[in-house]
């Protein structure tokens, strides 16, 4: 997997891991999920597996490996 691909995905799972946290401490209404403790657990470990992904594709340079 390319590094901007690596960046763009984690990026992704940061934003859906920070959306599904809020959805799960009530914050963000309208959803099944909506005050579910879970989601409020699930949540913040695909923020950290996101930002793991975007940063070890940076840390490698961007995969420019040839």
């Amino acid at each position: 997997m390319s590094g901007p691909l690596r960046i763009g995905l984690g990026i992704l799972l940061v934003l859906v891991g920070a959306l599904w946290t809020l959805q799960g401490l009530g914050v963000v209404g309208g959803s099944v999920m909506s005050g579910v403790t879970l989601w409020a657990i699930i949540g913040p470990v695909v923020v950290l597996a996101g930002l793991a992904l975007a940063l070890s594709a940076r840390r490698r340079g961007g995969g420019t490996t040839p």
